[in-house]
Parts: structure tokens; sequence; C-alpha cells
């Protein structure tokens, strides 16, 4: 994967690789890699891999998508000119723990769907049981990538990394959103309460894969701060986008069920206020999110790019 060593807003020819390129390149990496991995025989004191698991496993991850988060890890550690490979292997473990969490959410005992990404969900295309358990492998599987040191960084950066991916993942992140979420069907919460559900069910993956590419690069700790300030705020944009598109879009053009909050009786940002004052909030969110990059200059387009594309989406 020799084009993930080197910057991809890097001059070509004196013109920068368009966003939309840039993240293909990107999303074809992570999914060459996440391949590598999932067809891997088992490794030194693993004792087999069943295959009905590796197969419920390989449908919850390789399954298309836009990879939004391990380009947000490449393109933050490109920022820092990390190491490409490290950061492909983090930003790779980064989506096991994503694809785990669609994975389970679209379980009958949560969101309860059918679809995901245009296809059936993998308890649909298996069984309830081998999709809680290919949920659990890929948890385990993303943390054994990142402190392997096949994932060649000091230690120090690496624990620094389990660390940081567990608390964003775990109680205190996105599991303990998830909680707010489901509670959040018996008990409306106040727009305080729906913005710190948000931050953790979904901005806090986000706001790890930010971070994370300055873990990797050994980046001072001031920018490890503004890289994780810019993923929240892309984070929140993030959800409100995809509120805003449950209340707009038509399952076609999503590829999944829309209008869920609605009828789950959620309350979310853009059904409080409504779609205009979202669209308003995402602009201002954009303007936040780049200002925080500007230090960076010309270094940091990308990166602005990803963040006027994740609040403007449209699916």
């Amino acid at each position: 994967m020799s084009e993930c060593r080197l910057p991809l807003a890097a001059m070509v020819k004196d013109e920068p690789i368009a966003f939309e390129s840039a993240l293909f390149m990107r999303a074809a990496a992570a999914e060459t890699q996440l391949r590598q991995i999932l067809d891997a025989r088992p490794l030194a004191g693993e004792i087999a891999r069943p295959e009905r698991l590796m197969a419920a496993m390989r449908h919850g991850v390789l399954n298309g998508g836009k990879r939004l988060r391990p380009f947000l890890v490449m393109e933050s550690a490109a920022l820092f000119s990390a190491d490409g490979e490290a950061a492909l292997r983090v930003a790779a473990a980064l989506e096991c723990v994503h694809c785990y969490s669609l994975i389970h959410d679209d379980l009958p005992s949560m969101d309860d769907d059918d679809l995901r990404r245009g296809q059936p969900t993998v308890h649909k295309a298996f069984d309830e049981a081998t999709a809680i358990l290919a949920g659990d492998a890929l948890l385990t599987l993303a943390f054994d990538i990142v402190a392997d040191e096949a994932t060649a960084l000091p230690a120090e950066r690496r624990a620094a990394l389990v660390l940081a991916l567990a608390r964003a993942a775990g109680a205190g992140g996105m599991v303990g959103g998830q909680v707010l979420d489901i509670e959040a069907e018996r008990q409306r919460p106040d727009e305080a309460g729906i913005i710190r559900l948000q931050a953790m069910k979904t901005g806090a993956l986000i706001r790890f894969a930010c971070e994370a590419g300055a873990i990797v690069a050994g980046a001072p700790h001031p920018d490890r701060e503004r890289l994780a300030e810019f993923g929240s705020a892309i984070g929140l944009a993030f959800q409100l986008a995809d509120d805003l598109l449950d209340l707009t879009a038509d399952a076609k053009q999503m590829g999944k069920a829309t209008n869920k909050d609605a009828a789950a009786g959620k309350a979310t940002l853009a059904s409080l206020h409504g779609p205009d004052w979202a669209r308003e909030q995402l602009h201002g969110l954009i303007d936040q999110a780049h200002a925080l990059l500007e230090p960076y200059g010309e270094e940091a387009a990308l990166l602005k790019e990803a963040a006027t594309f994740v609040a403007t989406r449209s699916s």
C-alpha cells in the first residue's frame, strides 16, 4: 500500500487530489487491509477461526461504505507525516469497532433493521446468535490489530491508541451512548441530553479517528487536543446530518430504513428544531471545524473538505 506513505494532500502535477478521489483511495486501502486481516490464517495463540463466524464478520465489514473513519485516521496521520502503514492498520482496527457496532445496532433487540448499505443485515444473512458473536469478534480483533507489533509503532503509542479506543468505544463513549439512545425511547431527553447522547454514540469514534492520527505520529499534546476537538465538531455534524437525512431522505437513497427515530418516539436535534435550523447549524459546524485546522494551512485541505462532506452528504 505504498500510496499510504505520503499525504494525499500532496500536489500532483501542481494540482491537489480531489476529496472524492482521496476518499475513494483511502477506502480502497482500508478495504484491502481489512480483507487481508479477515482472510488471514489463525495467528499465534489462536486455535482455529470457524468459517461461519469469519463469513459473518466479512459480511458485516466488507460490504462497501464510505470508510469515513479510516479516512480520518489516515489523513490526520498524514497531516503530521506519520507512517502510512501503521495508520492504515489503526484505521482498519477502528473500522472493525464501527462495523461491530452496526451489526449489534441492527439486531431485533435494538434497532431491528433488515438492511445495511443496501444489503441484508448480518442477523438476516446468518442468524442472531452468529451476528452477536461476529460483533464480539470484531471488537476484540480491533484491539489485537492495534496492540500487535505488526502495527509498527513504539509500544507507548500502541498503548495510548488502545486506551483511547477503549474509552471511545466503551461505557463512557459509544456503548454508553447506545444505552442513552435506548432510554430516549422511554423518556425524551432535553437538548443537552440529546447532544450528550450523540457525542457518545456517534461522535466518540469520529473524535478518536481524528485524534488517532496525531497519536500515530507522536504529535505534541496540543496538536492531539486540536485534532480531537476537530473530531468532536465533525462528529456532531455527522449525527446532525444523519438526523436530517432520516427526516428528509428515502430508504432507497440511504440504503437503510428512514424515519426510524420518529417511529420510535426519539427526539433528535433536527426533529426538535426543524430541518432549516439543522442546516444552519451544520454550516456553523463546518466553519468551526475549518477554523480548528487553520494552523496547518494547505496540508489540512482534505480534512477541511471532509468536514464539509460530513455536513452536506446526501446519504
